[in-house]
């Protein structure tokens, strides 16, 4: 009963409507829909209205100003002969490179953020690959299994034939039947698990929405894995030219704050009238710098520069770690998938196949006939769990030395 059911759910499952999906076009729909990938676009957005403020020149200042006002006393008040009245403009102008400094480290702002969108586009592209050979590999796994359900179901309806001639004992059925009860519980398990694997996919997609799929890029045959050159890795990899940026946006700050310790210049010129007379006022100010030189903000940025090199180095030390145990892994799942692997798939299936006709004449016992139908079905679902891990290593391998799908 439990057999039945199970291969009724599989069927379901397999027969709604299916969507066919390439591994490139799951990362192409990630790269163009995912909300993290808008969010960086405002954020970029945000960098570059800071370096647009940054570049805009100071306002002048208008002062209008009265002085001398009375309104009791003797002699008597006359405003306009007795009250000093000032009309005059002031203009702040920037020494030092202040506002090109300020442009520069709003200008590197940008750059970051164009730089941290990108590597979010390398994190999600490397997640959907995984994702996919991931979900491909249970599809394949629930795929064979609904093929062992089927293929078993004529060993039981074998047995219970043999039964019902009295050439077999009831209780070999009961096992017979347990066994395939078994298998369509393993079978339930795995259309889980690719349930699962699939939605996973969607969700590192960055969709709302869950389709039944039909995975168009096949898990073999197993491409080369790519070469390993440190150098272009380090060219390639977001995480090692955002660590470069990084230090040239604490340089950049530390030129603007250098150029703060130094004076701004303030101008001033207008009108006065005094005593009845029209004349003119004008003159400059300017901060001294005697106690306050910035010396806390240099200070700072000049610790931040060392900060952000020795995060250079030590990203450096981690891409060369991860390209060389990304590297190991290709190689150790490679051999995996290997012919030894092959072999011992062929041969378990061959075992199987020679329990089944031996056990039909009466050579083998039933146990026999089991444990060979358990060993194919193992080993058939380890060569499919093998091959996508392999792919799936070969995409750690490629996001470490930052190749693009």
């Amino acid at each position: 009963m439990i057999l039945r059911c199970v291969h009724l759910l599989f069927l379901s499952v397999t027969l709604s409507a299916q969507t066919n999906l390439s591994l490139g076009e799951a990362v192409s729909t990630a790269l163009k829909e995912h909300p993290l990938l808008q969010a960086g676009r405002e954020r970029i957005a945000v960098s570059e209205g800071f370096r647009r403020q940054a570049g805009l020149m100071l306002n002048p200042r208008l002062v209008l100003q009265s002085e001398n006002t009375r309104f009791t006393g003797s002699p008597s008040f006359s405003y306009a002969g007795d009250a000093d009245t000032y009309a005059y403009l002031t203009q702040i102008f920037e020494t030092a490179g202040k506002r090109a400094n300020r442009v520069g480290l709003a200008s590197e702002g940008v750059r970051r953020a164009t730089l941290e969108r990108e590597l979010t586009e390398r994190q999600i592209a490397f997640r959907v690959q995984q994702a996919y050979w991931l979900a491909a590999g249970a599809h394949q796994a629930r795929l064979l299994l609904a093929e062992n359900v089927k293929n078993f179901q004529r060993i039981i309806e074998y047995h219970e034939a043999r039964v019902k001639e009295g050439a077999m004992a009831e209780a070999d059925l009961l096992r017979v039947r347990l066994e395939g009860e078994k298998l369509a519980v393993d079978l339930n398990n795995a259309t889980l698990d690719a349930e699962r694997a699939r939605i996973q996919l969607y969700r590192e997609m960055g969709q709302t929405r869950f389709p039944d799929v039909r995975f168009t890029d096949p898990l073999e045959p197993v491409p080369d894995p790519p070469g390993v050159d440190f150098g272009q890795a380090n060219d390639r990899r977001v995480e090692m030219r955002l660590a470069r940026q990084l230090v040239e946006q604490a340089r950049s700050n530390l030129r603007l704050q250098e150029s703060t310790a130094k004076p701004n210049v303030e101008l001033l010129f207008g009108y006065k009238r005094t005593s009845g007379y029209d004349t003119m006022v004008g003159g400059f100010q300017m901060d001294l710098p005697f106690r306050n030189r910035n010396q806390g903000n240099i200070a700072a940025a000049t610790s931040d520069i060392r900060a952000a090199e020795a995060s250079l180095a030590a990203t450096e030390a981690l891409v060369r770690a991860e390209i060389n145990a990304a590297q190991r892994e290709v190689e150790i799942r490679g051999r995996q998938i290997g012919d030894s692997i092959k072999t011992m798939r062929e041969q378990a299936d061959e075992t199987a196949r020679i329990a089944e006709a031996a056990y039909r004449e009466g050579g083998t016992d039933l146990l026999r006939l089991l444990d060979a139908q358990r060993l194919r079905i193992e080993m058939q679902l380890f060569y499919y769990r093998a091959l996508a891990d392999y792919r799936e290593s070969i995409v750690a391998l490629e996001t470490a030395l930052g190749v693009m799908p």
